[in-house]
């Protein structure tokens, strides 16, 4: 287990931290990590990476003891082609649990199933692989592991249905020179409830584009960290969400720079409609003591589209070196443009309609960076759909 370096005694008569005695780990980088789940604590919604999620609701997830049987299904039979055994790389040094469902996923899943696409393939269609809920009552846990060899093309989608409490690990190695795109799509039932780890390791002169899609369920919380190993490294992280009442949809992503000269752009978008319609987004970026000659930015974008919704959007930069071509961050949160609507209206479009296409515009930014026209053309319909629900 990995542990942090402890703050200082509180002198007498000084002013305390509002955690304690001791001020709480808010660098990323200096979380403590375990592959045992004893050595990460039960969470109390105190700690830098759980004060903005719903606890209580996880529950199920944080307990140690083997998942139901069947309670989540896989449909292979369109990736059969590219499953692999359990690759060397699995549990390597960037793959870390970073909070007690990771570390119990680790433990407790099944086997890990490997998707591999070989040294120098190049794929013509998408890996699509299909994750399916059996019922809200029951308890799953999976590893997945991803791997594109060295100047390898491909794209691999996660397409997440139905209902389970589910927590999930995914290992993503972009080799040398590879070209490799990940899709996390999460279209749950309202019951469901899915924390997931998302860990990335990209190499020398490779590119990673990795893109989460939550449009519904009860609590959705994908976390991607994404580390630029190689000098060269480049990575895409995108994300749209879209939050109903009672749905929590959460991301916290880390970038972290380590290799030279290497690329990092993040941008997710959220719309939320409905009283208790919730989504979070941390970011955090760490552009380390040897990755010079870098070029990051990240930004979040939330669209609130009725009264009493709440979008949360923390962005961190974390600079180690003076070397750098640029880094930045933003995060803007509000209502509806009165300009867009205006200008639309003055072209003769209903209001309603009008408030639909700039919805629709907004978070299209992001479904058409996913490549694949079948299934940008779902998410639209999907979207559509949850404006139709009432309240835009």
């Amino acid at each position: 287990m990995t542990t942090p370096t402890e703050a200082p005694v509180v002198v007498p008569g000084s002013l305390a931290h509002s955690d304690g005695p001791f001020v709480p780990v808010q660098t990323r980088s200096e979380r403590p990590t375990s592959f045992d789940p004893a050595e990460l604590p039960m969470p109390t919604g105190r700690e830098v990476n759980f004060m903005h999620t719903p606890v209580d609701r996880l529950r199920a997830l944080l307990t140690d003891e083997p998942g139901d049987d069947g309670a989540v299904q896989y449909e292979l039979d369109g990736v059969e082609a590219h499953l692999g055994a359990e690759p060397v790389a699995s549990g390597d040094e960037f793959f870390r649990p970073e909070d007690r469902m990771a570390a119990i996923a680790y433990k407790q899943a099944p086997g890990v199933l490997h998707l591999s696409i070989g040294a120098g393939e190049e794929l013509s269609e998408p890996l699509t692989l299909p994750i399916t809920g059996t019922g809200a009552d029951k308890r799953a846990f999976g590893h997945i592991v991803i791997e594109a060899g060295e100047n390898a093309r491909g794209t691999v989608v996660l397409d997440h249905k139905g209902s389970a409490q589910y927590a999930q690990n995914v290992e993503i190695i972009a080799r040398d020179g590879s070209d490799l795109t990940v899709v996390s799509v999460q279209r749950w039932d309202e019951d469901a409830v899915h924390a997931a780890a998302h860990q990335a390791r990209v190499d020398k002169d490779a590119k990673l584009t990795h893109i989460i899609a939550s449009l519904s369920g009860g609590v959705v919380r994908v976390n991607p960290s994404v580390q630029l190993a190689g000098s060269g490294a480049e990575s895409k992280m995108y994300g749209v969400s879209f939050a109903d009442p009672g749905e929590h949809l959460e991301s916290q992503v880390y970038l972290h720079h380590k290799g030279a000269h290497t690329v990092g752009n993040v941008l997710y978008k959220s719309a939320l409609q409905g009283e208790t319609a919730r989504t979070v987004w941390v970011g955090d970026v760490l552009i380390g003591p040897d990755a010079t000659a870098t070029d990051s930015y990240e930004a979040n974008r939330n669209l609130v589209l009725t009264t009493g919704a709440r979008a949360d959007s923390i962005p961190n930069l974390e600079i180690e070196t003076g070397d750098i071509l640029g880094a930045g961050h933003a995060s803007a949160t509000g209502r509806f443009d009165d300009e867009q609507l205006f200008y639309l209206q003055a072209r003769g479009i209903p209001e309603e309609e009008a408030r639909r296409l700039v919805v629709v515009g907004f978070l299209g930014e992001i479904v058409q960076k996913i490549g694949i026209d079948s299934l940008e053309q779902e998410l639209f319909d999907a979207i559509q759909v949850e404006l139709d629900r009432g309240v835009a």
